[in-house]
């Protein structure tokens, strides 16, 4: 049986771009500042990022402007009193982009690399990709708070055949969560609402399993999902039971053409009366409780997104697509995605005047 690796990718209908605009993750700040310097492929694009020793993040294409050399670690490109350094010739850049120095000559002014804007969230890094180069037309929300009761952030990254938009659809897709996933009771509590690239969605849902072969759960949850553009969602759950507040960032990126990396982040807030709603943990002390709680919630989360991976790895994108009654706001959802692809808008509207 052909493998993920190799199986031939469907037929799409209406293929997507794959790179719709917006805002999408680079790496956490802890990851850059242990490298140093990081590469990847991020949206297409070969990119590097590193960190200056005032802290300040820089993402930018992975091409020297002298003669093109790429500036990876992979080919010798090094960071060197917070500047990136060319391995080819030596010359050197500041977070800037600028290039500040050379080893026989004055810096050319006109040699500057190409930056991504950046945002930092919770210690997660962001850079805008716009079509053409556009600058950013939109921002991401401002840092939740955190604080001593919340616990750190913890990751975890899938790799697979995908796209934002359908990776992103599930936010408003309730009717998979039962189906596909096993939670009953599955109820939008409020109208999805859209204002600009801000999507919100509302559900409550119940769900009983044992987690990790340890704990019995038994959870009545109320999920509000934040979406801004394609790259980040943010999910604050709430068991009513006991209170337990968590939040799951779902962040879609797309590597190339084909394949995303989708990272899940989550935090817990602390539990101090768990009462029977996780049996057996009432005798931990509250930090060692908060750690283990925020790993368990991941390890859940990306249990089921492994559920979803089956399915979009061999999906393709229906349009439009044949919905039912129980299909809630699907329609609704991929007009706002419109937006995120300003070329097809252009194409649409020359089609127009041709017409």
């Amino acid at each position: 049986m052909p493998t993920t690796a190799n199986r031939p990718r469907p037929t799409r209908i209406d293929e997507l771009p794959p790179f719709p605009e917006g805002w999408y993750l680079i790496a956490t700040r802890e990851a850059i500042e242990k490298k140093k310097l990081i590469e990847k492929t991020w949206m297409g694009d070969e990119i590097v990022a590193w960190c200056d020793e005032t802290g300040q993040i820089c993402v930018a294409e992975a091409f020297c402007p002298h003669l093109g050399s790429h500036l990876g670690p992979s080919v010798g490109g090094r960071v060197r009193d917070g500047c990136l350094v060319c391995p080819f010739h030596g010359f050197t850049f500041d977070t800037t982009g600028q290039c500040v120095s050379t080893p026989n000559a004055p810096a050319p002014k006109a040699a500057r690399l190409k930056l991504y804007p950046t945002r930092e969230i919770l210690g997660m890094v962001f850079a805008w990709w716009g079509v053409g180069g556009r600058p950013p037309q939109w921002d991401l929300p401002d840092e939740p708070a955190a604080g001593a009761k919340w616990s750190r952030v913890h990751h975890t990254t899938l790799r697979f055949r995908g796209h934002p938009q359908e990776t992103t659809e599930n936010s408003v897709d309730v009717e998979h969560l039962e189906y596909t996933h096993g939670y009953h009771d599955v109820e939008p509590t409020a109208e999805l609402s859209v204002d600009g690239a801000y999507l919100r969605s509302c559900f409550d849902f119940k769900s009983a399993q044992r987690v990790a072969g340890l704990f019995d759960i038994v959870a009545d949850v109320s999920a509000i999902v934040h979406v801004h553009g394609l790259g980040y969602s943010l999910v604050e759950f709430h068991e009513k039971k006991i209170g337990m507040r968590s939040r799951l960032w779902v962040l879609s990126t797309p590597v190339d053409d084909t394949f995303v990396e989708l990272t899940l982040a989550t935090q817990v807030r602390e539990i101090r009366k768990p009462g029977q709603f996780i049996t057996g943990l009432g005798f931990l002390p509250v930090s060692l409780r908060h750690r283990l709680m925020a790993r368990l919630v991941l390890s859940e989360e990306r249990r089921y997104v492994k559920q979803d991976v089956v399915i979009w790895d061999r999906k393709r994108y229906q349009s439009p697509p044949r919905l039912s009654r129980t299909d809630g706001p699907i329609g609704k959802y991929r007009l706002y995605c419109r937006q995120f692809y300003p070329e097809l808008r252009a194409q649409a509207g020359s089609a127009r005047r041709i017409g």
